[in-house]
């Protein structure tokens, strides 16, 4: 044996063992086989009317029928067999007329559900050689619309509508054809069409129209003169008069225009509109019933002294009508068309971009609903709020309306309004009342322990003086004066009342000084060489005599008075004083 053999069986043997060892996963894949290739559609023929194709078939006779070539209309009906169709050209005519008014007023063709191959559509179930155009379920008993592919005179295929459907057509006028009236109504009122409806028919709807509109006019007429007795006790009948005099109106309009065999298009449209005039007038219905009822309960609020809570009934008004508004604005475009969910999942998913544009508004809302909850004021108060002070007249959704003394009006947002300091002058239960009297320096202790006592005998003696607190007190020496403070509460239902008062007090004090014998100073830092008046000796004698005799009698009002003295001079002051137009 030779020794290079051994080595080669050895790799021989080795190799052997490896491709035993290999899975069979490692195998090779067959190679697969070659994806089915779909044919591509065959080319429409040539054909002047475009009948090559089941789509071109159906628009070619739309075309012709909307520009009233009628003879070339009827180069898209299959008249084999149809009697007397087939031989008699007016008879054609006058079939491919009252085939195309069937066709409106009985079936919505969709053209792009029809096929553009020359083969029509091979998935529908039916002959090779016809296609359905659509099925009017509303004739009796239902009927499908075919087209059939038949051979043109040179043997191309095109398509045309079957003889089944053409042999349909007798039956179907008899069902949605022309009234009798039709057939006496001059030529063009039949033939002149604009917007796909005949003249006739738009005298038709705009005398329904009018009819519906006078129907309703009177309607309302006589329904205000019969619930005369019932508007008078209650209001809110009055205001629904209106709205559902326009329903009835719509109602009548819809249920008439059947008799005008429209086409389902115009149908269509206009049942879309009678549904939006609709929602609009039960809008308007809701408007008005919320209207009313903010203003039966604001009349009630009035009446029982609640007319601070009339703000929050104006609010709660505005918010009632957007969301009305919001459910009517919804309901309209999915009427008119719209696809309101796609559009509501469209806003949720931008809701954020939303909130971010809305912040602001959102912010001003809150805070209309902050002010009308905390009330820290109400419609009517007058306030001060930042370096402005004035009357508030109107708290919105959005904004706070306050006019100003200077009779200017002021809007503030809510959300600024509602974060600022606002004082509020018409919750005041009482109102405060603290002059500083300026004395002469000229004035000795015992007119000043006079005029405490007399003074404060006018604070308790005013009927409209609160005595808890009521004082008089020597504050200080000032530079060119003895200060006197008076402090006192005046019991008034408004600001104007409590000048009143205060101007009352003014002059009671005026008097009480000039009878102590001194008299208020003049600040002056001007050097002068003669006194700036005579002091009255006699008075001055006759106050400091009547102190005396207080010492002697334990009668000094000082430092306060007696509760018995205070109940004694309650109310005693001649208040309005005698000789004022206000005393009865």
């Amino acid at each position: 044996m030779s020794t290079l053999a051994l080595p080669r069986r050895l790799v021989l043997l080795v190799a052997l063992a490896l491709l035993a060892a290999l899975p069979a996963g490692a195998q090779p894949a067959p190679a697969s086989e070659p994806a089915a290739i779909t044919p591509a559609p065959q080319p429409a023929p040539e054909d002047p009317y475009d009948r090559g194709t089941p789509r071109g078939a159906v628009e070619g006779f739309l075309a012709a029928a909307r520009a009233r070539d009628w003879a070339r209309a009827t180069a898209y009906l299959d008249l084999r067999g149809v009697r007397p169709a087939a031989t008699d050209e007016e008879e054609a005519v006058r079939l491919a007329q009252r085939f195309e008014l069937v066709l409106g007023r009985t079936l919505a063709i969709d053209l792009d559900a029809l096929s553009d191959d020359p083969a029509g559509r091979s998935d529908d179930g039916l002959d090779a050689r016809r296609d359905l155009v659509g099925r009017i379920d509303a004739a009796t008993p239902p009927l499908s619309v075919y087209l059939e592919r038949v051979a043109r005179e040179d043997g191309v295929r095109i398509w045309k509508f079957s003889r089944a459907t053409l042999r349909e057509v007798p039956r179907l006028w008899e069902q949605f054809g022309d009234d009798a009236l039709v057939e006496w109504l001059p030529e063009p009122l039949v033939s002149w069409t604009v917007f796909g409806l005949r003249l006739w028919q738009w005298i038709g709807l705009a005398s329904l129209a009018f009819a519906a509109a006078l129907l309703a006019v009177t309607a309302k007429a006589i329904a205000g003169w019969v619930l005369r007795p019932l508007m008078r006790r209650a209001p809110s009948v009055r205001v629904a008069l209106a709205p559902l005099a326009t329903l009835l109106g719509i109602a009548l309009f819809s249920a008439s225009r059947a008799l005008l065999k429209l086409s389902m298009a115009a149908n269509d449209t206009l049942g879309a509109a009678a549904s939006i005039a609709t929602l609009l007038v039960l809008t308007w219905l809701a408007f008005r019933l919320v209207d009313a009822a903010e203003r039966r309960i604001a009349a009630r609020l009035r009446q029982r002294a609640q007319p601070a809570d009339v703000a929050a009934l104006v609010l709660g008004r505005r918010a009632v009508k957007a969301a009305v508004g919001v459910l009517a604005a919804l309901a309209i475009l999915q009427n008119a068309g719209v696809n309101v969910t796609g559009l509501l999942a469209g806003l949720g998913v931008g809701g954020i971009a939303v909130a971010l544009a809305a912040q602001k508004s959102l912010e001003n809302l809150f805070g209309g609903l902050t002010i009308v909850a905390d009330q820290p004021v109400r419609v009517g108060d007058f306030c001060r709020f930042g370096d402005k002070i004035g009357t508030v007249e109107e708290i919105g959704l959005r904004s706070t309306r306050v006019r100003t003394l200077e009779r200017t009006m002021v809007t503030i947002p809510n959300s600024q309004f509602s974060s600022m300091e606002i004082e509020n002058f018409a919750r005041r239960d009482r109102f405060w009342y603290r002059p500083t009297l300026n004395l002469r320096y000229e004035s000795t202790p015992d007119q000043i322990r006079w005029l405490l006592v007399a003074l404060r005998e006018v604070l308790y003696a005013h009927p409209c003086v609160d005595p808890n607190p009521a004082r008089v007190r020597f504050v200080g020496l000032g530079a060119s004066s003895l200060d006197l403070e008076v402090f006192a509460y005046v019991n008034a239902k408004d600001f104007d009342e409590f000048l009143e008062v205060a101007e009352d007090l003014n002059l009671r004090i005026m008097e009480t000084v000039a009878k102590s014998g001194t008299g208020f100073a003049i600040p002056s830092q001007t050097l002068y060489v003669r006194p700036d008046g005579e002091r009255d000796e006699r008075a001055a004698a006759d106050v400091e005599a009547e102190v005396a005799r207080w010492r002697e009698s334990g009668e000094l009002a000082l430092p306060r008075f007696s509760p018995e003295r205070v109940r004694r001079l309650a109310g005693t002051l001649d208040y309005p004083p005698r000789g004022s137009v206000l005393r009865t």
